[in-house]
This record gives structure tokens, C-alpha cells and sequence, in this order.
């Protein structure tokens, strides 16, 4: 079963009497369970591409379709739904939010679900401590490193168990060992839960652990 399906989707950004393509004519299709590298140089077009699956962007061109709803056909509060409920982030700004601690960080997309505080609170703990921030689960995100606020970022996106987890650059921050840490422990829910991820990365710890890669230059695929 697809979760993420492409078809001629293409991304065209104008600048003065320029025309540059981020995407052009990308077709794919990733299923349920997998565990998928978009790799290739910066400019390639990786970024645009998970921004496209995500609904975070629209592409100029094409259709997308995630986790069988076609995206072209959604209302915004549609996007916001299946976003909430089908999808796990992990951006390279962290994108914590300044004033929550770590838990909270991680309970935030759970809060939105409706999950109840004492589950939440629960999946939190659990999660933090996997990705090795036991005992940090009060701190604020000024009060961690860069590494330790993107394993929070990661354990955010994966403690709701959505369908999908995209991930751009999640290891660019870590040092080996904790990027191997997580690469298993993604590994480890992918199998265990059947979360399909998709990486964009230059990682070779992240590419190493990939089921299938799909490597993308100027905008296109030029292998899957």
C-alpha cells in the first residue's frame, strides 16, 4: 500500500525573468514500512521534495497523494488534520517551541490529539529516555545543546506513532554515536510499529540503514 505517491509533480520558483526548477517532472511512489534516503548534493532538491509530501508547500505542478488522500483535493483544515494525525517532523531548526520543556515539547502533538495527560505524560518520559535525555526532561530548549534539542525533536515526532515521519537532516547536529543511537531507535519503530520514514540526508549513518535510496540531482530522480 502506498503512503506517499507522486506523479509529475514539479516546483518552478521565478526570479526577475528567471525561471528555476527545485522540481521537475518527480514521480514515486514509497510504501506502508519503509525506510527511504532522499540523498544528493545541496540544491538537488531534496528539502523541496519532503515540503511537497508534507503539505507544508504546494507544488507548482502535479499530484500528490498521502496516505490515499489526494492533497490537491484538501481544504486547509483537512491539510491541518492529516498533518496532526499522519505525520511526524523533524526539521533541522528544531522548531521546539522556546517556552515548553522537553516533555512538554514531546506532549505537544499528543496535547493536540486529545491524548489524556497521564498517557502523554507517560509516552514523554518513555520516549526522552530512549533518545537518551533522562533526567533532562525539565529543561527548556536554551538550556540543551544543539544535539540534545534535535533528539528531542525526534522523539516528538515519533512518540504519536503517525503513519509517516519526515526527516530533514536529523542527525546533522549529532555527533556519531547518538546518530547511530537514533538511527536504530527509528529503525527500531519503523520495524515494531510500521512508521514509514523518509530522510533527506547526507548522512552516511542515515544512508547506511536505508531500505531503499533515491537519489535526486537538479531537481530530479535520477535513481529510486
Amino acid at each position: 500500500m502506498n503512503v506517499v505517491k507522486c506523479e509529475n509533480v514539479s516546483k518552478v520558483f521565478y526570479q526577475a525573468s528567471e525561471t528555476i526548477y527545485a522540481l521537475r517532472e518527480v514521480s514515486l511512489s514509497i510504501d506502508s514500512s519503509e525506510f527511504v534516503c532522499l540523498s544528493g548534493p545541496s540544491g538537488s532538491g531534496k528539502s523541496t521534495l519532503l515540503n511537497m509530501i508534507g503539505s507544508l508547500d504546494k507544488p507548482t505542478e502535479g499530484n500528490i497523494w498521502l496516505a490515499g488522500h489526494k492533497l490537491n483535493n484538501l481544504n486547509k483544515s483537512e491539510i491541518s488534520n492529516l498533518r496532526l494525525n499522519e505525520i511526524g517532523f523533524v526539521f533541522q531548526a528544531y522548531n521546539l517551541i522556546p517556552v515548553l520543556s522537553a516533555r512538554e515539547n514531546v506532549e505537544f502533538v499528543m496535547h493536540l490529539q486529545g491524548i489524556n495527560t497521564l498517557e502523554r505524560t507517560k509516552r514523554a518520559m518513555n520516549i526522552l529516555s530512549q533518545v537518551g535525555l533522562a533526567g533532562l526532561e525539565n529543561r527548556r530548549p536554551a538550556e540543551l545543546s544543539g544535539g540534545q534539542q534535535q533528539r528531542v525533536a525526534v522523539a516528538r515526532a515519533i512518540v504519536s506513532r503517525p503513519k509517516l515521519v519526515l526527516a530533514d537532516e536529523p542527525t546533522a547536529n549529532l555527533d556519531s554515536v547518538t546518530a547511530q543511537s537514533l538511527v536504530a531507535l527509528m529503525r527500531h519503530m519503523n520495524e515494531q510499529e510500521g512508521i514509514t520514514f523518509i530522510f533527506s540526508t547526507h548522512d552516511p549513518v542515515v544512508m547506511s540503514s536505508a531500505k531503499r535510496i533515491i537519489k535526486l540531482k537538479d531537481g530530479e530522480i535520477v535513481s529510486a
